[in-house]
């Protein structure tokens, strides 16, 4: 078994190993850059298991920033029928595109 990690960020948490790429919500950081991120919940060596309470110490995961970008729109729609009342709201993420460079 591989070694992974189960990263918290931007409200979410991912399960990464090396190699891996994912879209998460918006960084601030220049495309092409590493960051280390520490938010790291759970990690496993491929033979055990560690659980942080709620971070584990001394546990990193550097990324690589591949780009920016946004999703897709989701449309949110209410009516309420024969009020004459309807809303309609649109919203499109800003997301990041990252590799998972290493997990320690």
């Amino acid at each position: 078994m591989e070694a992974y990690a189960v990263l918290a960020t931007g409200g979410k948490q991912y399960r990464v190993a090396a190699g891996d790429t994912l879209e998460i919500e918006s960084l601030d950081a220049e495309a092409g850059t590493d960051i280390e991120l520490d938010t790291v919940l759970a990690v496993s060596d491929g033979k055990e298991l560690t659980i942080g309470m709620p971070f584990v110490k001394g546990a990193k995961v550097v990324l690589t920033i591949m780009g920016h970008k946004r999703g897709e729109k989701v449309i949110n729609f209410k009516k309420k029928r024969r009020k004459g009342y309807a809303r309609k709201i649109g919203h499109r993420q800003e997301l990041t595109k990252v590799t998972v460079k290493s997990v320690a």
